[in-house]
């Protein structure tokens, strides 16, 4: 019997409800006890503004890199039971809520289905998803062929900043 391959897999956090910090802090240590699951890295904390519709506080993002043997869809509902635990209510696309994970990628899978899309469709243009993916691997090249560095360019900085001090969050691959 051969043994499973562990799989690279990169996992945005966000939050601006109810101590946004604290739910993407405590979110990272739950993702690290997802079983088969091992944490390998962790991005600097970002704060930026809502994306969504309403009057919003700002999120709270970072990212996340562990290695899995999972497959995608239950590395997915392990994601989507740690939101759960939150407190996580889907009422409206983009609305404020207290924790969201997205699986961004999965190796170098493609996937559409309707339960997941990787590379997550709207990664390509949110400065808070690259940045803090660039924390962790500068040199990251998409599925898709697209350059991580390149894609930085695009979208540029405007409306992030480092959201926290916590040294946790300055560790990009050494935990």
């Amino acid at each position: 019997m051969t043994k499973p391959v562990s799989v690279t897999v990169y996992i945005s956090l966000g939050s601006n409800l109810e101590q946004p910090e604290q739910h993407v802090l405590t979110a990272v240590e739950e993702i690290a006890d997802i079983p088969c699951t091992q944490l390998t890295g962790v991005s600097k904390i970002y704060r930026s503004a809502p994306v969504g519709p309403g009057d919003q506080e700002d999120y709270i993002n970072a990212v996340a890199e562990v290695g899995t043997t999972l497959e995608p869809l239950a590395l997915l509902d392990a994601l989507q039971a740690i939101e759960l635990k939150h407190g996580r209510e889907r009422k409206v696309r983009w609305g404020a809520r207290t924790l969201d994970l997205d699986l961004l990628l999965y190796g170098e899978t493609t996937i559409d289905s309707e339960r997941l899309t990787v590379p997550h469709r709207e990664m390509h243009w949110r400065n808070f998803v690259l940045f803090p993916l660039a924390d962790i691997n500068p040199d990251l090249i998409l599925p898709t062929g697209q350059k991580l560095q390149k894609l930085l360019l695009e979208v540029g900085n405007e409306g992030l900043s480092i959201g926290t001090t916590d040294d946790r969050f300055c560790t990009g691959k050494a935990i």
